[in-house]
């Protein structure tokens, strides 16, 4: 993932349970300020280690704490330098979805090295979209379940979102989302 994923964490655990918990989930997977650097991307592994020992500090199962990050994740961007992306990719969640790819465009042009996923809106009804997220990293379901409900909270809307269908292989993951909105 990115430096600035693991600033947004460094930060909910901040809002969570102070500095101090931080400091421990640093020692204990051996994190420095080297690991924070915004626009630098590291390895999955390390962003998995930071998700896990916050986890732990937070008496959530890892994939709890993957949801509950994404969430946060589209709060913390929101009010970061990526703010005013957010605000031009979209004012609904359709138009955002759907402006997502052009989005990431804009991140690999600030870091070549990104590997960013692919979001396609593949039906819409007034009461249920069907997502087509991909991605050659595996592992981040649980993360993208919280960016999609943390985007509907940032878009007025209100429902869940589940698996509909999930594929992998050698070339990652591809994994359909079903929103179901609370829509009348």
């Amino acid at each position: 993932m990115y430096g600035m994923a693991h600033r947004a964490l460094r930060q909910m655990m901040h809002d969570r349970l102070g500095a101090s918990t931080w400091t421990k989930v640093e020692r204990e997977t051996g994190t420095g300020p080297a690991d924070l650097i915004s626009l630098c991307v590291y390895d999955d592994s390390k962003t998995i280690a930071l998700i896990s020992a916050s986890a732990a500090h937070l008496g959530l199962p890892v994939e709890e704490a993957l949801r509950d990050f994404g969430r946060y994740w589209v709060r913390y961007a929101e009010l970061s330098s990526f703010g005013p992306i957010m605000d031009f990719t979209g004012q609904d969640l359709v138009t955002f979805i759907n402006n997502l790819d052009r989005m990431h465009r804009s991140v690999v042009l600030a870091m070549p090295d990104a590997r960013v996923p692919s979001f396609t809106l593949l039906d819409e009804t007034r009461q249920r979209l069907l997502v087509r997220y991909r991605s050659e990293r595996t592992g981040l379901e649980a993360f993208v379940i919280g960016l999609l409900e943390g985007l509907m909270d940032r878009l007025n809307e209100t429902g869940t979102v589940h698996v509909a269908e999930r594929t992998e292989n050698a070339a990652g993951t591809v994994i359909d989302f079903a929103i179901e909105l609370d829509r009348t």
